[in-house]
Order: C-alpha cells, then structure tokens, then sequence
C-alpha cells in the first residue's frame, strides 16, 4: 500500500462521497460546510465546487438513470441539481423537496429512476415519484435515524432502533423485520462486543450487474462491529403471510447463533473481529466496481480500519461453514471512517471520507 492521495476542496468535514459509473474517475464529495465538490482522478485539484447550503450535506446520490442529476440532502430538504446545465457560481436546483420533518440523513434512487426515497432521524422515509415530482409514500416502522437502500431487486431500511426491515414497497409495510437487539440474535457475535448497541449504521445491496455473480443478498453494517451478510430472497421465502396482525407488521425474526437458516439450512455470515473484523461500529459499507464488479465488500469503521472481504469466499463459507481467509485486506488510517465509495479505474478506485476535510 502507497500513501493515500489527499483531494482538498472542502473547508469542514467530508461526509459523504459517490463515484461515477459512466465516466471512471469522476468523483462527488459533499461536507459539512454546504459544498460540493467534484474531482477527475486524472486531475490534480478539485475541477469545481459546488456551494449548494449553508447546512451541512448529509448524503448524495446520482439519478440512476443520467449521472448529470444529482441528489443532494441538507437539513430535512432534498435539492436535485442537473451539473451539465449549472453557470458559473450559479448553483440554483432543478427541484427541492420538503416533505420530510427531520433532518434527512441519506436520499438515494431506484434503479429505474422513478423513485426517490429520503429518510430522516424520526424513522420516517419519503418515497418521492420523481417522474411526477411529489410524495408517492410515507413509510414508518419505528426506525430512529434510518439507514437506506431502493435497488435493484428491494427496499431494505436499517436504523439506531437496531432493526433491519425488508419492505414490501408496493403495500408500504414491512414484510420482514429482523431487531438485532434482541439478546438471541448477539449469540453469534463475541462477547467481547457485546456492550456495544447493535444499532444498524449502513446496509448496502449489489447493483444489477452484481447480481449474477453474488445474487440477491444484503450486508448490514453493526454498532458493535459485525457486519451480517443475509441472503434476503431466502428470508422473504421463509416469511409465510398470515391473515393476523403480526404478520401485516412484518416478521420478526428470532434465531439461533445470530442468524436465521434459509430454505436449505444455511445461516447467515457474521463477519465479527474473530474472523479479522472490525472491534469498533462499522460506518458504511461498498461493493467493489473495479475488476471484477462486486467481487469485494469494502467496510469502513471507528477502528479507523478499512477491510476488503471476498465476497466469492464470503458466499461459500456459507454453504461449506469455512470461514478462512475472507478478509483479504486491511488498510490502516488515522481518523474514523465517515462514508466511502469505490471507482470502476485501475487505480486510484477507493475513495474515504473520514472526520477531516481531506478526502483519500
């Protein structure tokens, strides 16, 4: 490992950062300062920054669909900005959308560009109908300071309530909610985690061209350090619907050895520090889009590390129980991990924002 490259551009903290797909190298930063800023890897210095608030960015995201839009969160508003049509010093949206209560802290898009969801810090999420620019949907489950997920295949949400909820977005209610603060579902972690909340701080799917090679699963992010890869079509198989009124509030999930088994028997995967795992809340999370797309899950934590997991290898210890060698990588900082995404180049394709301005 070299020394990271630092991109300068924001004044305050960098909070959130996504990279194109369509044009390898183009990457978008937001910061607690308001600002935008857009960096080509080929490039040196940051090409230009956008100052879109006053209010710190929470989160970003582009349009599935047309990389030129973007979605931008501050405070409880969604702001969509198209870059291509943006003057010099003029940073005025297309839309802003108002429809959340509390502060929003991340927005993404559907994979057919047709919905966008916001979730804020009192449990609610916003599903917007971008085609027809006005709220579609109000979910509300209970979550606190909502962690999301709209593509390709589900609607997962995970929150600081420690629940996880696999939506059935059509109904607008959970069809299956799995709380990882219940004492059974922390047998499968350490105890030497085990003071630490298992709130959920990220969730995270493949993208459609992932699909094929790693299939329909989700990995959540945990306070106290693990990081559960579960296979979701299996657990929406298992959900069998009742006509009672638990089951219109979603299922419950309760197992043994911190998972629950699927139709053939085989429990979900606890990546936890006894397997080279994080020893402190895991941030965020990412799919690799250099190489072989998804071939790694990249976390981030407040143990200032940074792993790389082979998800091929992941996958198969879930079937064969070997759990050897499923960190491939560990990269050490200085500073606790705010967000990270990752680049389809050959170099330069890990992008980390921590608790200062520099990005790496």
């Amino acid at each position: 490992m070299t020394e990271p490259r630092r991109l300068r551009g924001h004044k305050a903290t960098a909070t959130c950062c996504i990279a194109s797909r369509d044009k390898p190298g183009l990457v978008a930063t937001s910061g607690e300062d308001g600002c935008i800023c857009w960096f080509d890897m080929r490039c040196k210095d940051v090409k230009f920054v956008m100052d879109v608030s006053n209010e710190p960015i929470s989160s970003l995201c582009f349009n599935s669909g047309n990389e030129n839009i973007i979605y931008v969160s501050t405070g409880n508003e969604v702001k969509c900005f198209d870059v291509h049509t943006l003057a010099d010093n003029s940073w005025k949206p297309l839309e802003s959308y108002n429809y959340n209560k509390e502060e929003i802290n991340q927005v993404t898009c559907n994979s057919r560009s047709s919905f966008l969801a916001s979730a804020d810090d009192g449990g609610e999420i916003k599903i917007i109908d971008i085609r027809q620019k006005r709220i579609f949907k109000t979910l509300r489950a209970g979550h606190t300071s909502v962690s999301l997920l709209f593509k390709p295949f589900a609607f997962v949400t995970g929150g600081l309530d420690s629940k996880f909820i696999i939506w059935d977005f059509s109904k607008g209610r959970p069809s299956k909610i799995v709380d990882f603060g219940l004492p059974d579902m922390h047998s499968g972690s350490n105890a030497g985690q085990c003071l630490n909340p298992a709130f959920v701080h990220s969730v995270k799917v493949p993208d459609v061209d992932m699909l094929d090679k790693i299939g329909k699963i989700c990995v959540v992010a945990r306070g106290d350090g693990v990081i559960d890869v579960i296979n979701t079509e299996s657990e929406l198989t298992a959900t069998k619907p009742k006509s009672s009124t638990k089951s219109r509030k979603g299922t419950q999930s309760k197992g043994s050895d911190g998972g629950v088994p699927d139709e053939n028997g085989r429990k979900w995967l606890h990546l936890d520090y006894s397997l080279g795992g994080h020893t402190a809340a895991v941030s965020c999370m990412t799919f690799s889009l250099f190489g072989e797309k998804g071939k790694f899950l990249v976390s981030g934590g407040n143990d200032k590390l940074v792993k790389v997991w082979d998800c091929s290898r992941c996958l198969d210890s879930r079937q064969t129980g070997d759990t050897n060698e499923l960190l491939h990588l560990n990269i050490n900082l200085t500073k606790k991990v705010n967000w990270l995404c990752t680049t389809p180049a050959e170099s330069d394709n890990l992008v980390v924002c921590d608790t200062t301005k520099l990005v790496k």
